[in-house]
């Protein structure tokens, strides 16, 4: 049964959303009408986002007109739930390098820089890995590619696979590491111990017993960053391309 805190919606179900490609453009900000739409949805059911970025480059992409995200859903799931928020105060975290140690940590980040190195690709720019608290995230092109660079670079990845290719390296050359490689985004694949993918986000709404549980997301494809929890027996999946698709079908599930 649903606890006290969520007595006042009347639907006792949870819908959880992907941030790039789901509630947003890429890295981009949320716009007025999905906004609007996120508001009036939680005004009848629990609402909460999923993102596999850290909580402050999240909460810049989900703040409008000086919002705070964690205040604007009920739950906040940052790093696929690894750093976690419900009704504003913070949950248990994870470590990604406890799990995995310097000296492992240390082979994988030098073969991953050695193997950018050698790669041939039209443009690189900077922060090729980003070390976050429940993961790292692998850039080919870097993190620090403008908008423009970002949208280059995804349509020559749909034609080249190098992303597809750096992670069947990793998966090969790293086996015994314990790890996945999750592709996401336009730019870049996250990295984190097995079971730490976004269904690691449903540990902490297990005890609330929610009627459904919806999970919107745009890479629901196997080995896209939204396929374990989309797929999940635990959700009712969703797959969309875009934030206007979310809205559609918002609208659709509760008119």
């Amino acid at each position: 049964m649903v606890s006290s805190a969520f007595a006042d919606r009347p639907h006792k179900k949870l819908f959880l959303f992907d941030v790039d490609g789901t509630l947003t453009p890429a890295r981009q900000n949320v716009s007025i009408e999905m906004a609007e739409a996120l508001r009036d949805l939680r005004k009848k059911a629990v609402i909460g986002f999923v993102g596999g970025s850290d909580l402050a480059k999240i909460a810049e992409q989900l703040t409008f007109n000086g919002s705070n995200a964690i205040d604007d859903f009920d739950y906040g799931f940052a790093e696929n739930g690894l750093t976690a928020y419900k009704l504003g105060k913070q949950l248990a975290s994870q470590s990604f390098i406890k799990f995995l140690g310097e000296e492992k940590y240390k082979k994988l980040a030098n073969f991953i820089l050695h193997y950018i190195a050698d790669l041939d690709i039209p443009i690189k720019r900077g922060t090729f890995i980003e070390f976050r608290n429940g993961m790292v995230n692998v850039s080919p092109i870097g993190r620090n590619a403008t908008i423009a660079e970002r949208l280059e670079y995804q349509a020559y990845d749909k034609v080249h696979g190098i992303r597809a290719a750096f992670v069947k390296v990793l998966q090969e050359k790293f086996a015994d590491y314990g790890l996945t490689f999750a592709i996401g985004g336009q730019i870049s694949f996250d990295v984190f111990p097995h079971g730490w993918d976004k269904t690691y986000a449903l540990r902490h709404v297990e005890d609330e017993k929610f009627e459904e549980i919806h999970f919107f997301g745009d890479k629901t494809y196997e080995g896209g960053n939204d396929y374990e929890i989309y797929s999940d027996s635990r959700t009712i999946g969703h797959s969309v391309n875009n934030p206007d698709d979310t809205i559609r079908l918002l609208k659709e599930l509760l008119p």
